[in-house]
């Protein structure tokens, strides 16, 4: 009988620990709103998939990044679903990756052109601030604001003629990464107290900063509804009326059931959002 070698599997469990570091949930979603959203504004075709890698490039950065400036904080609370904390990939490795993967987002932003390249590249940086120090603070909400506020101004910019973005859709934007963040944070709260970490949510407390992401995520879905010109759509209002059971998801993430549904209800809802604004022919340009 003839040994198998073992390095095959190894090399599988390395890219799936890697893979597992990129964030895979929130990397793809917000890839996919910006690519539905594109192709919502009139970008062309080859513009789009420009856009897509050069978003998929920017989250990844993200992602890696906070693995690795999070490793020792993490193994500190033994977070058992952190690659590095399992010991299947090296912080030095996310590090690098991290970086060439910033280098690529860059590169891959500004063949975009100027304005549309610095605003999709405003993510990306409001990422790494958070990463790198925010998500400590009291402002740790800005970078979440800030980064899902530009993304859709970036995205409209690509289109022919870089029309400004909508009024409606940038702030929808902002608040839904600020109901992102409220979400993203409540299964981890007691773990970040415990390394000193003190957010916006963990000064408002699980319950008020609940209450907060649900109210955030309830306006934005219906800025999105009530925002673009003419009455809205039946796809609009069935976004809205899908909109209910992630509201009441996020309301309910101050209890520790409901806690760990609560970012991934809110990142469905996006996508479903701008998926029902693109098929009911609304314009964000």
């Amino acid at each position: 009988m003839v040994d198998v070698p073992a390095r095959p599997s190894r090399a599988a469990g390395a890219v799936r620990a890697l893979a597992l570091a990129i964030h895979p949930g929130p990397t793809v979603a917000v890839t996919l709103v910006a690519t539905l959203l594109a192709a919502t504004a009139g970008v062309p075709a080859a513009r789009v998939a420009l856009l897509a890698v050069a978003v998929l490039a920017g989250q990844a950065s993200i992602g890696w990044s906070n693995d690795w400036l999070d490793a020792d904080r993490d193994r500190a609370v033994a977070r058992a679903d952190k690659p590095v904390v399992q010991g299947a990939v090296d912080p030095v490795r996310l590090r690098t990756l991290a970086l060439l993967s910033l280098a690529a987002a860059v590169i891959l932003s500004l063949l975009l052109g100027l304005a549309p390249g610095l605003l999709l590249l405003g993510l990306v940086a409001s990422g790494w601030a958070y990463n790198a120090g925010l998500k400590r603070t009291a402002a740790s909400a800005l970078p979440y604001v800030t980064g899902f506020g530009v993304l859709p101004a970036g995205v409209v910019a690509a289109a022919p003629g870089q029309p400004a973005a909508p009024w409606w859709l940038v702030a929808a934007g902002a608040a839904l990464g600020a109901a992102a963040h409220l979400a993203n944070v409540a299964p981890d709260l007691e773990d970040d107290l415990a390394t000193g970490v003190r957010g916006l949510p963990h000064r408002l407390g699980a319950r008020a900063s609940a209450t907060a992401g649900a109210t955030l995520l309830g306006a934005a879905s219906l800025v999105l509804v009530l925002g673009p010109a003419g009455p809205p759509s039946a796809p609009a209002w069935a976004g809205l009326v899908l909109a209910a059971p992630a509201v009441v998801v996020a309301a309910l993430a101050g209890t520790d059931r409901f806690r760990r549904l609560a970012f991934p209800a809110v990142m469905l809802l996006t996508v479903l959002d701008v998926a029902l604004l693109l098929a009911g022919g609304a314009t964000v340009t």
